[in-house]
C-alpha cells in the first residue's frame, strides 16, 4: 500500500490530504476514513476530545505509525518525510545536557553537522541568552521550546505540534504562540497545531478541523468562523460544542 503519494499538478494548492485514513488497533479503529485538508501557509488547529484520535493521526503524517488503509497525499512527493518537523507528546530531552548539546546530539542523529544551524535556531527560540544552563532545570515552556528547536533542524516546511501549550503557564502560552506566529510568518511554515485551550487555539489558527471518536466531523476556516458567530468572543467553544453535539458536520 502507498502511504505517501504525489498530488496532481491540478491539485498543488493544497499541501496535504488525507483520502479515507484509518488505524485499527485489533478492533479498535483509532481513526475511520478521516478526509483532511491542509493548505500551504495554513496554520491548521486540530480539535477533539481526549482519546478522539488527534495524536494517532500526528503520527500517520510524521510516518511514526502506518495506516490500516487509506492514503496520505502531499505536494512534497517522496520528499514528504524529510520536510517535515514534528513535537509529538514530550520532547526526547537529556536533562544533563545544556541547550545546544542537546541540539547536537538530535542534528548528528540525522545527519546534519551545522553548528550554526544550531545556534540560529536556538536564538529563533528564545533559549540563546542561557547557553550553560542544563536542560533539567528548564521551565516547561523553555523545554517546549526546546522540544520545537529539534523539530526545526533540516528546516522544514510542515510543521506537526501535539498540545505544546498543555501544561503552561500564562507568559509560557504567550510565548509559545508568539513564536507558532512567527514560525508560519517569518519561515513561511504550514503548521498543524493540537490544544484543547479553544480560546488559545482560536487566536493564532487560520483553520479548524474537529474529529470525534476517531472521525473528522467538519472543517472551517477562522473567517467563515468569524462570519458565523459575529461578536461572539468565544466563537470556537460555542462552534465546537454545537458540532460535537450533533455529530455531524457543518458551515
Amino acid at each position: 500500500m502507498t502511504v505517501f503519494a504525489e498530488k496532481g499538478r491540478n491539485k498543488m494548492r493544497s499541501y496535504l490530504e488525507t483520502k479515507n485514513l484509518t488505524k485499527q488497533y485489533g478492533s479498535f479503529e483509532a481513526v475511520k476514513d478521516m478526509n483532511i485538508h491542509i493548505d500551504r501557509g495554513e496554520i491548521y488547529g486540530l480539535i477533539g476530545p481526549n482519546g478522539a484520535g488527534k495524536t494517532t493521526l500526528m503520527k500517520m503524517l510524521v510516518g511514526f505509525a502506518t495506516p490500516t488503509s487509506g492514503e496520505i497525499e502531499v505536494a512534497a512527493g517522496d520528499n514528504y518525510l524529510t520536510k517535515v518537523g514534528c513535537l509529538i507528546e514530550s520532547p526526547g530531552i537529556y536533562g544533563y545536557l545544556n541547550a545546544f548539546d542537546n541540539m547536537k546530539l538530535r542534528a548528528i542523529s540525522m545527519g546534519l553537522h551545522d553548528q550554526k544551524e544550531i545556534l540560529d535556531i536556538l536564538d529563533f527560540v528564545g533559549l540563546s541568552r542561557e547557553p550553560k544552563k542544563k536542560a533539567g532545570k528548564f521551565s516547561l515552556g523553555m523545554k517546549q521550546r526546546l522540544g520545537i528547536g529539534m523539530a526545526l533542524l533540516g528546516s522544514p516546511e510542515f510543521l506537526i505540534l501535539d498540545e505544546p501549550i498543555n501544561g503552561l503557564d500564562p507568559q509560557g502560552i504567550i510565548e509559545m504562540r508568539e513564536l507558532i506566529k512567527r514560525l508560519n510568518e517569518e519561515k513561511n511554515m504550514t503548521i498543524m497545531i493540537s490544544s484543547h485551550i479553544l480560546g488559545e487555539l482560536q487566536k493564532v489558527a487560520t483553520v479548524f478541523g474537529i474529529i470525534s471518536e476517531g472521525k473528522l466531523l467538519t472543517e472551517v476556516t477562522a473567517e467563515e468562523l468569524k462570519n458565523s458567530y459575529i461578536g461572539e468572543a468565544d466563537s470556537l467553544e460555542e462552534f465546537y460544542l454545537d458540532i460535537i453535539r450533533k455529530g455531524q458536520k457543518a458551515c
